[in-house]
């Protein structure tokens, strides 16, 4: 039986001596050395009594070595379990025992209370630092550099991602083998990637975006990856020259057009810039193209499906849009009450199906009867649309909808008329609870630097864009909007914060 990642992403590169990650601070590593790193850690793994499908979970910084730790779960039938950098001890105690976690890699600065907890959980900790020291690294100085991978079917788990709780417990995303490879082999394929390529990678790697998309697809290609520890405009600006792609989100762009010196010949070697988890502005995407030439590609994706659609590498790149569903998912719209389908260009439920869709949630079987259907569609939560020649708009998350008066007010719609406005840079709009509408319009605004915003002025370039129930009854300018690391807009947290501007 084969190991289907190990298989396609790590073995073609076992004794290959080409570049693979391109360090700032560090000596750089080629495909061979990194492997060779892995295959110690492996090892490891295997000593310290993990068995596959065991879980691995991770909260350290990026390094080359935590990168190398997902390799090693890989070759020994791991299942690998990251968890964001700025999650607190309590939130991570939940994410190991409800995974039941063998093995925790933490920091040395979380040693006293992560330590004391996985002690009590009975749970073997070990650190990992930035730099690439720790208690785990060195329990691996003498290990053998080749490492027989382990048999795994394509259905066999090979990460498991908890989502973010916005409602709720996180839940754990179940993500196969299957999963992960079916979408880097068409992503490669699809976005035109090759040996040659240099990806700038500032993202994380507790993430999708940065691991499964990013990582896998460079892996896939045979490609190289100028590792930075985060986004650090400086060092992307130098990094632009030497390479040939960037993955980001949205605010990685908008701080690049706002930095002294960037600009097209800056760009001259680049071939491709994609954005993701979370909406790019339209405006973003024609100023960047104004000032590059190039067009962002925007696509679409989920924890529990990596990624369901993308604008064409060759053809229109529509501003607004994420693109097409990609070759072997299918999309479809439905009514979010009923789940029955809904006309080309009706907003409704965006449900998908394919080879990229999780196996359902750890340990929470009802919750998966109620997202997964018996067909194999995924309810996504999101909302949207699809335009006759299949190109899919969002709308927004179905618990960002408004419903006031008994109308349904879709965030965006409001939030691209006020992102018109002069002096606006963007905005977050949100629903609070009203008394005589149940919910009504707040508008969370964020001025252009150095412009003062004239609510009267912006109420009144509403009046002839949008219909009167859709206009916000209450304003708010802040200096940003809150995000995750993702860059996402925690919709969330100015729900709470605001939820009794229209108390009585």
């Amino acid at each position: 039986m084969p190991n289907p990642l190990h298989d396609a992403l790590l073995a073609p590169h076992i004794d290959a001596e080409t570049p693979f990650l391109l360090m700032d601070e560090a000596d750089d590593l080629t495909h061979g050395a990194f492997l060779r790193m892995a295959s110690r850690y492996a090892h490891t793994l295997v000593e310290m009594g993990l068995c596959p499908g065991d879980r691995l979970a991770v909260q350290v910084d990026k390094s080359p070595e935590a990168l190398a730790v997902y390799a090693a779960c890989i070759m020994a039938g791991v299942v690998f379990l990251p968890l964001n950098t700025g999650y607190t001890h309590l939130e991570v105690d939940y994410f190991i025992e409800n995974s039941g976690a063998k093995l925790v890699l933490g920091r040395a600065d979380a040693l006293e209370e992560l330590h004391r907890d996985c002690d009590r959980m009975g749970v073997r900790f070990e650190t990992l630092e930035a730099d690439g020291s720790g208690s785990f690294p060195d329990a691996t100085t003498f290990q053998p550099t080749h490492f027989d991978a382990v048999d795994r079917a394509s259905d066999d788990l090979a990460a498991l991602l908890y989502t973010s709780g916005t409602t709720g417990l996180s839940k754990g995303a179940m993500l196969t083998h299957r999963n992960l490879l079916s979408n880097a082999q068409v992503l490669a394929d699809l976005w035109r990637f090759t040996e040659r390529d240099v990806l700038i990678h500032a993202l994380p790697i507790f993430h999708t975006h940065g691991l499964f998309v990013a990582t896998n697809i460079t892996l896939q290609a045979g490609g190289s990856m100028i590792f930075l520890p985060r986004f650090d405009i400086r060092r992307v600006l130098e990094a632009l020259p030497q390479a040939t792609t960037m993955m980001g989100v949205p605010t990685f762009y908008t701080r690049m057009l706002d930095a002294p010196g960037f600009s097209r010949d800056l760009c001259a070697n680049m071939r491709l810039f994609v954005s993701g988890s979370a909406p790019l502005l339209a405006e973003t995407h024609r100023a960047f193209e104004a000032a590059t030439g190039h067009r962002i590609l925007e696509r679409y994706g989920l924890t529990e499906t990596n990624m369901n659609c993308s604008n064409p590498y060759e053809g229109d790149r529509r501003a607004g849009t994420v693109g097409l569903p990609l070759p072997g998912v299918e999309l479809r719209i439905t009514d979010p009450d009923t789940g029955a389908p809904r006309a080309r260009g009706e907003v409704g439920m965006i449900e998908v199906r394919g080879p990229n869709v999780f196996a359902g949630y750890w340990r929470m079987p009802e919750k998966t009867a109620e997202e997964l259907r018996p067909d194999g569609y995924f309810i996504t939560g999101d909302l949207g649309t699809v335009s006759e020649d299949g190109y899919v708009t969002l709308v927004g998350r179905s618990k960002d909808l408004i419903i006031s008066g008994g109308f349904n007010i879709y965030p965006v719609d409001v939030e691209q008329a006020l992102d018109a406005q002069p002096g606006v840079l963007e905005s977050a709009v949100i629903g609070a609870p009203h008394p005589d509408f149940g919910e009504s319009v707040v508008a969370v605004l964020v001025p252009e630097p150095g412009a003062v915003l004239d609510l009267l002025d912006i109420e009144a370039g509403l009046s002839g864009r949008l219909a009167r129930f859709k206009q916000p009854r209450h304003y708010v300018i802040v200096e940003e909007l809150p995000r995750n690391t993702m860059g996402k807009v925690q919709k969330k947290l100015l729900r709470q914060t605001y939820r009794d501007v229209f108390a009585t």
